[in-house]
This record gives structure tokens, C-alpha cells and sequence, in this order.
């Protein structure tokens, strides 16, 4: 992110210690005003800490914690000007929706008709202005999301916080509110910093991705830049749908080639230059491996299993490591059958054997 764009929170050097256990280490992160921020990782990550670390309902151990400028350290939760929107939703359930909305504004001394008229607006925006006498038990888990961040947005925050908010809804919601979360965030020109594990959430839905494990941001930048330039294995293998494959091989003595390990000392040239017999790791993505008709493709692989979905078919290989391919549509191969696949050399990701750190295509 720029240094001349308008940052809404910066973190520098935080950590979070919960006693011998070191949960967040050396945080640095900004956050531009009116960007949309995905925390994506694995369980147990870190990414939920950090996250209610901003919201001020974890204490950071060190480091510093800035919002719109103000240094928000010892700054209790309700004064941090953030709405947090939960993966359980946290309605009050002997509250209409109405209810539920206006509490907020009622707290802080709202005159009864402005907080009517406000949650009146915000339901416009996020289609509840039919449900607004119900109560939570009488919506589905979709509406009920809606109600959490409609509580949030009647507020207008400095920044929505998302801790896996779509986690409890079934697959075809969960696409569905995505979308809808993404088009509020443009509509109100929020900041919006959003958790989760699911990394085509984050890829679909964020302007700049943070890919955490054990405590440490390994990478971060816009979704495509991670897709595409992997700083290691691990981010490698965490971005991606299907994950990359991953085949130890070995720099060949032409140093324009790798040595695939299938039995045959099958070459796969790169379009880069790697000292002779360095011990490699070849990432390949599914998307663009190809099965070349004609047999010329550098890998010769069996088919151990086809699975179609109609638009896709997935083919997985018997190989030791197992290789997977998307091709479109129906499979044109079975089980049992002999492949030929190629790769575009631009197409393949190599990383070093011992640190998995990635190797440029400049070498």
C-alpha cells in the first residue's frame, strides 16, 4: 500500500503473548482508509487474535496499535469506534430487528424517532424493511447476518471487523452473502478487515490479502500478486483452489531444466536458470497443467481417478506424489489411461528444497 494513501489502522511491532505462548509476533500492518482487508490462515494462525487485538477486546503485549491517527493501546473497546460483526451473529433475542438495530443509537441518548428513521435507511440498504418486527428466532441464518451487520453499519464506524461471519451458512448463502458484504462495503466507502479461513472468500472478496500462520504474516498484498508470486510453499499451497501440487525435483545439468521424480528422469524445462543439481521443490497449479493429445508433454503420467462436476473434471494421477489436473468440462481421459501432460514454463513455481522460500524467475 502506498505511504501517500490514507491509512485508518496501522500496526507496528505487536505482539501478543497469552503467558509461554507467543500468539502474535512482530505484527506490521496498514490499513488504507475505505480498503477491504482479508486475515486468511489456517486454525490456530493467529488471525481471530489479531483481529479482536484492533477491537480492543485482546490486549496487545508490545508494539503499537494506531486508529485514524490516534494510538489506541490502552483505549478501551467502546471508545476505538469499530464494529465488530461475529461469527454467531450476537442478537439480542427479545428484540425485533428494529430493536436490535436502534439499541446502539438509544444507548448513546438518540431520540426515539432519529434512531427509527436511521435503522428505517440502513434496512433500505440491506433489505430487512420487511422483517423489521420480527425477532432473531423468526429469520433464517442469512436474514440474521444481515440484522449483525446492519447493527454494525447504523453506527458508520471508523472500520467493520468480520470474525468469519459466513462460517455457519450453507454453501450457496455464503457465495450469495459475499457478494453482498463486498457491495455494502463499496455503497458505504467503509474500511472493512475480515477473517477467514477460507481463502476463495479472500481472494474473491479483498483488495489486499494477509496470509498468517503461526503468528507471523508470511505474506500480503493484492489477491492476484499472492496468486501469482508465492513467497514460499506454504503461501504456495494455502492460495490456490485446487492447491498447488508440490514435486521434489532436482536441477538438471543443463541448468534449463528440473528432473521430475516418476521413474523415467523426466525433464521439465523452466524458463529460468537454476544451478546444476540443486534440490528443488516444483509447484505446479492444477489450472495449468494440460494433457497434450498429441503425447509430446514432458510428464507421463497413469490416471488413478476422474471426478467430474459437469463444468470441471478433476483427474488425479497414481504417482508418488499424486499430481491433479482441472481440465473444462468432461474428462477426456479415464481411469487406468496413460496421460501426457505439459505446463507452460511461466506457469511453473519453484522453491528451494531445504527453506521452501521462492525461487525468482530472475535468478
Amino acid at each position: 500500500m502506498s505511504n501517500q494513501t490514507e491509512l485508518q489502522i496501522e500496526l507496528t511491532g505487536v505482539n501478543k503473548h497469552y503467558g509461554a505462548y507467543h500468539a502474535l509476533k512482530n505484527i506490521d500492518l496498514r490499513i488504507a482508509k475505505g480498503s477491504f482487508v482479508a486475515l486468511v490462515g489456517p486454525s490456530g494462525c493467529g488471525k481471530s487474535t489479531l483481529l479482536r487485538s484492533m477491537a480492543g477486546l485482546e490486549t496487545i503485549t508490545s508494539g503499537d496499535l494506531v486508529i485514524a491517527g490516534e494510538r489506541m493501546n490502552a483505549v478501551p473497546p467502546r471508545k476505538r469506534d469499530l464494529a465488530m460483526v461475529f461469527q454467531s451473529y450476537a442478537l439480542y433475542p427479545h428484540m425485533t430487528v428494529e430493536e436490535n438495530l436502534t439499541y446502539s443509537l438509544r444507548i448513546r441518548g438518540v431520540k426515539k424517532a432519529e434512531a427509527k428513521k436511521a435503522a428505517e435507511e440502513v434496512a433500505a440498504t440491506t433489505g430487512l424493511s420487511g422483517l423489521m418486527a420480527r425477532y432473531p428466532r423468526e429469520l433464517s441464518g442469512g436474514q440474521r447476518q444481515r440484522v449483525a451487520m446492519s447493527r454494525a453499519i447504523i453506527r458508520h464506524p471508523k472500520a467493520f471487523l468480520f470474525d468469519e461471519p459466513l462460517s455457519n451458512l450453507d454453501a450457496a448463502l455464503r457465495v450469495h452473502m459475499r457478494k453482498e458484504i463486498r457491495a455494502l462495503h463499496d455503497r458505504l466507502g467503509a474500511t472493512s478487515v475480515y477473517v477467514t479461513h477460507d481463502q476463495i472468500e479472500a481472494m474473491t472478496m479483498a483488495d489486499h490479502v494477509v496470509v498468517m500462520r503461526q503468528g507471523i504474516i508470511e505474506q500480503q498484498g493484492a489477491p492476484l500478486d499472492l496468486y501469482d508470486r508465492p513467497v514460499n510453499r506454504f503461501v504456495a499451497g494455502f492460495i490456490g483452489s485446487p492447491a498447488m501440487n508440490f514435486v521434489p525435483a532436482v536441477a538438471a545439468d543443463d541448468g534449463r531444466s528440473i528432473i521430475l521424480p516418476f521413474g523415467e528422469g523426466q525433464h521439465l524445462p523452466v524458463n529460468r536458470p537454476v544451478p546444476r543439481g540443486r534440490s528443488l521443490i516444483a509447484g505446479l497449479r492444477p489450472e495449468h497443467l494440460v494433457i497434450d493429445t498429441t503425447g509430446a508433454g514432458p510428464i507421463h503420467l497413469d490416471v488413478a481417478t476422474v471426478e467430474s462436476t459437469g463444468s470441471n473434471s478433476y483427474i488425479a494421477t497414481n504417482s508418488k506424489p499424486e499430481i491433479v489436473l482441472v481440465t473444462n468440462g468432461r474428462s477426456p481421459v479415464g481411469v487406468g489411461s496413460r496421460i501426457s501432460i505439459g505446463i507452460a514454463p511461466e506457469h511453473i513455481h519453484l522453491f528451494d528444497a531445504e527453506t521452501e522460500a521462492r525461487i525468482a524467475t530472475e535468478c
